[in-house]
């Protein structure tokens, strides 16, 4: 659970507006963050992954994150490639889930990293300056504030409401938004469990972009349900 009093103390008692001039000159991580964030589901014909992206991007989906848990390496590999691709189509930002090696390989625009995997450190040194680097940060921001002093791009929080594909995600309050939106200077990205319904007040509260995974493939009208997403950020 969040401490919504303690997280606003505990990060500016770290100085984390210090941070802020040196992010200024990431203006462009920052602005390819924003809007829907899709996260593709673990889909493993080629073909009808390609498709179900394309109709997200078609509706408005800024930032394509792949995110396969049942594809083998080199079935990952031709997805990510196809992918990097369709994403250049339609101006959008690649991210890949995990893994920084995939993403230098098929020149993603850069990687999301969990707990678990490499640090920023390295995935920094494997990709470069130009890469945007994300972490997930749960519902802890002493994690964001250790992620960007590390030198992320953007965090994300969450899971903010329950969620199908972790059911057992940690909890994340809407008030930890409201905490850190004054104090980071990058992106922060909202997920777990987020809905056309639900979805407005974590823009409100300081969400950047929107991260999405069932209420967008499981959609009877994937690309209306994207434009249904993009639509909330001029709402609000």
């Amino acid at each position: 659970m969040s401490h919504p009093i303690s997280v606003g103390a505990a990060l500016a008692a770290k100085g984390i507006r210090q941070q802020a001039g040196s992010y200024n000159t990431k203006a462009v991580h920052q602005q390819s963050i924003s809007g829907l964030y899709a996260i593709t589901p673990d889909e493993l014909n080629t073909a009808e992954l390609l498709r179900k992206a394309r109709l997200a991007l078609q509706g408005g989906a800024r930032v394509l994150q792949y995110r396969n848990k049942s594809a083998s390496p080199a079935l990952k590999l031709q997805q990510a490639q196809a992918l990097r691709g369709l994403t250049r189509e339609f101006d959008a930002t690649f991210i890949v889930n995990d893994d920084a090696q995939l993403a230098a390989q098929v020149a993603a625009d850069g990687v999301h990293l969990g707990g678990e995997d490499d640090s920023v450190a390295a995935a920094r040194a494997l990709l470069g300056k130009a890469k945007t680097i994300g972490v997930s940060c749960y519902n802890r921001a002493p994690l964001a504030l250790e992620a960007v002093r590390q030198g992320a791009d953007y965090v994300a929080f969450g899971a903010f409401f329950s969620s199908s594909v972790k059911p057992e995600a940690v909890k994340a309050e809407v008030a930890l938004l409201q905490a850190v939106r004054g104090e980071l200077a990058v992106p922060i990205v909202a997920i777990g469990g987020i809905t056309q319904h639900n979805g407005a007040a974590l823009i409100e509260a300081g969400a950047d972009a929107l991260a999405v995974i069932s209420a967008l493939w499981n959609a009877p009208d994937i690309q209306a349900s994207a434009q249904e997403f993009s639509i909330l950020f001029s709402r609000t």
